[in-house]
């Protein structure tokens, strides 16, 4: 029988509703009987004893917010009975154990993946096309039309022609022939973006550091990259980031500075010819075994809802834990939505510099948002309020079990490129392409996504995997879920049993042997973090 309440630790005083509850509605819970004082959504919270006006609240065995007024034993907590609160950070405050989960059953296994000469292996393999400065997305975009027109398959496009039929007056029948891509073992992409000029020096440089770690990330075969030439963003700068993140870098990279070329037609024939001889050759390479320790997995959520902290987001948790014992990395971001649950994340720092580092990174963050007149209070959004994450700290909590249970090993700031096993902090925006992109940026070659809400973010270079945390979700939007996890809300698995199911599924991902819905809808999403201001 499905469960109507849930306590997700022993220390809440508060519950999530599984299912609607009714006004009057009598539900035998942990030995007590709850009166529903009012009609309550599935995924909201039930107070579970009496809040004086200021108690705290407790979920996740964390502090989550304060009662703004009495709130009666079986009332449902709203924005106007509740206001955001969260734990005080004093450092580090206990030592931190970990016991690692059995992964015998796992570390014989692999995926087949591209290697590059610096033992990085890729999920994909990729030509990447882009700008240093926002001047040549035009030139990238007709790039990619010429690119894409000749190497990749020609798909029927339904709205072009539901478009077609409604200007002919008529249903269009014509189906666009679709033919073979002409290289089988690489792919192109394009990225533009509104950066590399017109702000502030640091952003550039951020810009640089991020666009290197694109073309270091293992899912890059080459990169064919166009600068205008007097842009804050100098191939110099790029070039130095590329060499800070990669000194014996052997790829294939293709500069192009527009004003030293002539004319447009000049530089674009130039371009066409030699990325093209560059993908021929970057085509010669193959899928080969690699060990589970190859993966990066990216830990990411958007869209979320009261079931992405009790179903989705613990799964990822799992997930990471096995990826870590295995030896491999995941990267756990959005600092914004960790607000709150900073002291168990201190403790878990391997190094105490990382923990310092953490922090710094953190208070740094919010000086900058307290400052633009804003808080990270007000991070939830209108989807997550609606749907049962009321403040911030909640969401928060929920937020980081992606990251599971293990030790920390290494802090990094947006646009720092991985370099430790095991599980890393990512100081990112919530924002949910921003932190994706800089997920991607830092290394990840695959980025597991959690929604409750429904989000079609992808990524131009890595694979991203949307986990849905219901099963509604999944059935209404199938043609952007890739993994549903509603089967923990409804009791019919259990966490662990949905873990191992989705790393099945990243090894069939990793292998290219299941395409991801973002990647069968062309999502191709890239927006870098700025984190200054225009001049």
């Amino acid at each position: 029988m499905q469960k109507k309440m849930i306590k997700v630790n022993s220390s809440d005083n508060v519950a999530v509703a599984l299912v609607d509850l009714k006004e009057g509605e009598v539900v035998s819970f942990k030995g007590q009987d709850i009166k529903i004082l009012s009609d309550t959504k599935s995924k909201h919270k039930i107070a579970l004893e009496k809040f004086e006006s200021g108690a705290r609240i407790i979920m996740y065995g964390v502090l989550v917010g304060s009662a703004n007024g009495v709130i009666e034993k079986g009332d449902v907590l709203t924005t106007e009975n509740v206001k955001h609160q969260s734990e005080k950070v004093f450092g580090r405050t206990e030592n931190f154990n970990w016991t690692a989960p059995n992964v015998d059953k796992w570390k014989d296994r692999t995926f087949l993946g591209y290697y590059r000469e610096d033992e990085q292996v890729g999920t994909e393999n990729i030509w990447l096309f882009f700008p240093l400065v926002f001047c040549e997305n035009r030139n990238i975009e007709i790039l990619k039309e010429v690119f894409e027109k000749e190497l990749l398959k020609q798909k029927a496009n339904l709205h072009q022609m539901l478009l077609r039929s409604l200007v002919n007056g008529y249903e269009e029948k014509e189906v666009i022939s679709k033919t073979q891509d002409v290289f089988d073992n690489i792919d192109v992409k394009f990225i533009t973006h509104p950066g590399g000029c017109g702000g502030i020096r640091q952003d550039s440089e951020s810009l640089a550091k991020l666009l290197a770690g694109y073309v270091n990330n293992p899912n890059v075969a080459g990169a064919t990259v166009l600068s205008l030439g007097c842009q804050n963003l100098q191939i110099s700068i790029f070039k130095e980031a590329l060499n800070n993140i990669n000194p014996n870098l052997s790829k294939p990279i293709i500069i192009y500075e527009q004003q030293k070329m002539g004319t447009v037609d000049e530089m674009l024939s130039a371009i066409v010819k030699d990325s093209f001889e560059a993908i021929k050759k970057a085509n010669n390479i193959e899928r080969k075994p690699a060990p589970l320790s190859k993966l990066r997995v990216g830990l990411e959520c958007g869209g979320s809802d009261g079931f992405s902290g009790i179903s989705a987001n613990p799964t990822l948790g799992v997930v990471s834990d096995l990826l870590v014992a295995l030896g491999g990395v995941t990267v756990l971001a959005e600092f914004p939505e960790l607000c709150g649950v900073e002291q168990e994340l201190v403790n878990r720092c391997i190094h105490n510099a990382d923990g310092e580092k953490f922090l710094e990174l953190m208070k740094a963050y919010q000086k900058s948002v307290i400052d633009a007149g804003s808080g990270f209070d007000m991070n939830p959004s209108p989807g997550n309020i609606k749907d049962g994450l009321i403040t911030d700290a909640m969401k928060s909590a929920g937020a980081a079990k992606k990251g599971g249970t293990s030790p920390i090993q290494a802090v990094l700031d947006y646009g720092e490129y991985i370099n430790k096993s095991g599980l890393n902090l990512l100081c990112t925006p919530g924002n949910d392409v921003e932190s994706t992109t800089g997920l991607v940026g830092s290394g990840a070659n695959v980025v597991l996504f959690t929604t409750g809400l429904g989000t079609p973010t992808g990524n131009p270079i890595a694979p991203i995997i949307k986990v849905s945390s219901n099963t509604e979700l999944a059935q209404r939007m199938p043609d952007i879920i890739d993994i549903e996890t509603g089967a923990v809300i409804s009791g019919e698995k259990t966490i662990e049993e949905m873990a191992d199911e989705m790393l099945e599924f990243i090894i069939k991902v990793a292998s290219g042997e299941v395409q991801t819905k973002a990647k069968l809808l062309n999502q191709n999403d890239f927006i870098p973090w700025r984190r200054g201001v225009s001049l």
